[in-house]
C-alpha cells in the first residue's frame, strides 16, 4: 500500500510538470519547441504560430492525463507482476507517439523554402 501512495503521488508530480509544460505553451505567442534540444521554428517558418502551439501544448496535457491514467490502472491491478505493464505503456506508448506527431505537424506547419 505504501508502495502505491509513493508511486501515485511520484506519478501526480511528473503529471503537474506535463500539464505545466502543455499549459505554458497553449498560452505562449511565440512558437514552442518540441524536443529539449530542439530550437522552435522563427515565427517566418510557421503557417500558424496559434495552431502550432496548440497542438503541442494539447500533447503535452493529454501526456499528463496518459500517466494519471496508467497509475490508476496499475492501483487498480495491484500488487501483481502484471501492475508494470500499465505503467510501461502509460509512460512509453504516448512518448512514441507524441514524436510521430510531432514530425506530422512540422511537415504541416513549418514552410519550406
Amino acid at each position: 500500500m505504501a508502495g502505491t501512495i509513493i508511486s501515485g503521488v511520484i506519478f501526480g508530480l511528473v503529471a503537474l510538470v506535463m500539464f505545466g509544460i502543455g499549459i505554458s505553451q497553449l498560452k505562449s505567442k511565440d512558437p514552442v519547441g518540441f524536443y529539449t534540444g530542439e530550437k522552435p521554428p522563427e515565427k517566418e517558418r510557421l503557417s500558424d504560430v496559434n495552431a502550432w502551439n496548440k497542438k503541442h501544448g494539447t500533447m503535452w496535457v493529454i501526456y499528463g492525463v496518459c500517466l494519471v491514467c496508467s497509475w490508476i490502472c496499475s492501483a487498480f491491478i495491484g500488487d501483481s507482476s502484471y501492475s508494470g505493464i500499465p505503467l510501461v505503456v502509460g509512460v512509453l506508448a504516448p512518448i512514441v507517439i507524441m514524436v510521430i506527431r510531432h514530425h506530422i505537424l512540422v511537415k504541416k506547419y513549418v514552410l519550406t523554402e
